[in-house]
């Protein structure tokens, strides 16, 4: 899987799963541009730590439309195309019905769908635009096991991951006589940042048996199966959903 003069947006991009898939197309050959919202120093230490050179650092906040639009814009203009995006970009935060209180439950829902769903949704339509004028490209989406498990205490979460399973699928269809691949993958629990507080609680251990490897998955790991979507030669997965999860979650 090489990508040599490929050119790679990664919202998210500065800690855990977007920073591991940075270096990873960077080891490959890629132009990678990082998209953060307001971790600077993380965005430029994974900056530094990329193979090659001519990466770049993009800030803007997914949740704003115009900020997606510019920051597309931005790298479409400094490297003259756009041929990967990695729709990575989420939020994972506590609301559980029985524990918080109305405008809370409002809140939660507002905020995770605009940023994990709309905001991903808005990121594909400027990105596809890119794309179409240039005569192709691939998108991957960054979803869940918890779009087809459930999350009990993240509601907001599992349903956002399930729309955007949906989204990635008919945009699919809706791209594929453009040249414009999608394809969608669900990890389960993975060593990130946004998981550490869970995996090093009282539930931690319950949570990496729940795969028979006895652990869950490294940010590398799902790095590779974005790098395989993305790859020439996977076109026809198009529509697919990669299930990353350590067998800890089966589905048929």
């Amino acid at each position: 899987m090489r990508f040599d003069n490929k050119v790679v947006l990664i919202t998210g991009g500065s800690r855990g799963i977007g920073s591991a898939t940075a270096k990873a197309f960077a080891k490959k050959g890629a132009k990678v541009a990082i998209n953060y919202r307001a971790n600077l120093a993380a965005a430029a230490d994974t900056l530094e730590q990329l193979a090659g050179d001519g990466h770049i650092l993009v800030k803007a906040d997914v949740a704003d439309p115009t900020e997606i639009a510019a920051m597309v814009k931005e790298v479409a203009e400094h490297f003259g195309r756009l041929d990967i995006v990695v729709n990575n970009a989420g939020i994972f935060e506590y609301h559980p019905i029985d524990q918080v209180d109305y405008e809370t439950w409002q809140k939660e829902w507002k905020r995770t769908i605009d940023i994990n769903l709309i905001g991903a949704s808005n990121v594909m339509y400027c990105s596809a635009q890119q794309m179409m004028k240039q005569g192709g490209g691939r998108i991957v989406n960054v979803s869940s096991r918890g779009a087809f498990r459930g999350e009990p205490l993240q509601p907001a979460y599992g349903a956002s991951k399930a729309g955007m399973n949906a989204m990635g699928q008919s945009l699919a269809q809706s791209l594929a006589p453009y040249n414009i691949f999608v394809g969608t993958i669900a990890p389960g629990f993975v060593e990130t940042d946004m998981a550490k507080e869970v995996l090093a609680g009282p539930d931690g251990d319950n949570i990496r048996n729940q795969s028979p490897v006895g652990r869950v998955a490294k940010p590398e790991e799902v790095a590779h199966g974005i790098l395989f979507l993305a790859s020439e030669g996977a076109e026809f997965m198009t529509g697919a959903i990669l299930d990353i999860n350590g067998d800890s979650y089966l589905r048929s």
